[in-house]
């Protein structure tokens, strides 16, 4: 997949003052994107730690954005982990010929958090209809259920156990002692931004390597 374009919000200062400040401005945005393309090019080569600057610089606009169109606190900060994945996998295909990282970044952003306001609003109508024609407890699940279980519990241990340890200890704490990602942070003695970098990363390997797996 090539760079994402749209039309979607893309926060930019303004252009104000004496046109010497302007062309300063531009300078500064020129020199910011430069940067912004040099740290998503180390997200390419899978260095954690330039997704954390990437987050640092973007997650709080990117929220702002996904719950301006979501609506709902919950939903627009699981639009702003799936935005944050997105850039973890894509990085490699972006093209500067086709706009700026900040563009790209909230283009894709706009994008996930309207496909998450349209899957809410489908799980709600499936859940209505479920309520209106389905009235019986469902059977419990059967051997071959319980077989694709096991094969996936066993699948999910081995990817795991593949992760680096960094992200496997961000996991265990978040998943296994219901730590927040700001507990996490101060435990560890790391950035907050550094906690939700190793665990896109994480999840994100996760998912690639339980893909076929799901019951």
């Amino acid at each position: 997949m090539s760079a994402v374009t749209g039309s979607a919000e893309v926060p930019e200062p303004p252009a104000h003052g004496h046109p010497g400040s302007v062309v300063a401005g531009r300078r500064r945005q020129t020199g910011e994107s430069e940067v912004d393309a040099a740290v998503l090019a180390r997200v390419a080569r899978r260095d954690t730690r330039a997704l954390g600057e990437l987050y640092d610089r973007f997650g709080r606009q990117v929220y702002s954005l996904a719950r301006r169109i979501c609506r709902d606190d919950h939903i627009a900060e699981e639009a702003t982990q799936e935005l944050f994945l997105a850039v973890w996998r894509q990085a490699g295909r972006f093209d500067p010929a086709r706009g700026t990282v900040r563009t790209w970044i909230f283009t894709l952003a706009h994008h996930i958090a309207v496909d998450a306001v349209r899957r809410e609003a489908a799980i709600r109508r499936r859940t209505l209809s479920a309520g209106e024609d389905e009235r019986e407890v469902p059977a419990a699940p059967g051997a071959d259920q319980a077989a694709i279980g096991s094969m996936v519990g066993a699948n999910v241990r081995a990817a795991l156990a593949a992760l680096p340890p960094a992200q496997r200890h961000v996991l265990a704490l978040a998943y296994y002692r219901g730590c927040t990602q700001s507990e996490i942070a101060t435990s560890l003695g790391i950035p907050l931004g550094t906690v939700k970098s190793r665990t896109f990363a994480a999840m994100a390997t996760l998912r690639s390597a339980l893909h076929g797996f799901e019951p």
